[in-house]
């Protein structure tokens, strides 16, 4: 197969890996090719995107994998798209998982599935792609996880100076209760959103 439809299908998986992205080991293991096939795939690819101004996107890599990013130019258009009225509108399922990564950032993916009990993979891809939440870091342990925090563009959408402007939770909930209390994040962070619009 040529070195162009490698480029597309590569393309495809990094779309579909999302935030998540993929290792170089993965993209062997599923293009069945060896190791030094794999990177010059990934970087061609890679050349592609960034000797291109019609392209929005490039491929970074952080903490060992790789995936599909927005370039930096043109980051005060994501800025406006987030803030524009007729897309500002996100989903509860957004809202609640925003108001967790907000409140407990660094957090990751598993951990706000288990407060809030439910996938919640559709959820993050929807606030990164806004600008509203980003990578922070790597959890230590097994597969180190991706850590998620807030952007900038989030305090600026809900008017706020630092993070320590959110309205506190109340004290007794404690890590072990955040399951059954998950609606309390959401409640607050709503109560947030409607002051400062």
């Amino acid at each position: 197969m040529g070195i162009v439809k490698w480029k597309g299908i590569l393309e495809s998986l990094l779309f579909a890996a999302g935030d998540e992205g993929l290792s170089l080991k993965q993209i062997t293991s599923v293009l069945e090719v060896d190791e030094i096939q794999a990177n010059e795939i990934v970087t061609e690819l890679q050349q592609d995107y960034e000797s291109d101004e019609n392209r929005g996107i490039k491929i970074v890599q952080l903490a060992g994998v790789y995936q599909l990013a927005t370039k930096k130019e043109h980051a005060d258009y994501l800025k406006k798209l987030v803030e524009s009225p007729g897309t500002a509108h996100l989903s509860q399922a957004a809202l609640e998982t925003l108001a967790i990564v907000a409140y407990k950032q660094p957090i990751t993916r598993a951990e706000v599935e288990e407060i809030r009990g439910v996938k919640t993979e559709r959820p993050l891809h929807t606030l990164s792609s806004r600008a509203l939440i980003k990578e922070v870091g790597r959890a230590e342990g097994t597969g180190r996880a991706i850590l998620y925090g807030t952007t900038k563009e989030f305090l600026d959408y809900f008017g706020l100076k630092n993070i320590n402007e959110l309205p506190p939770l109340p004290d007794h909930i404690e890590d072990d209760e955040l399951h059954d209390d998950a609606d309390l994040f959401f409640e607050k962070f709503q109560e947030t959103m409607e002051t400062d619009q």
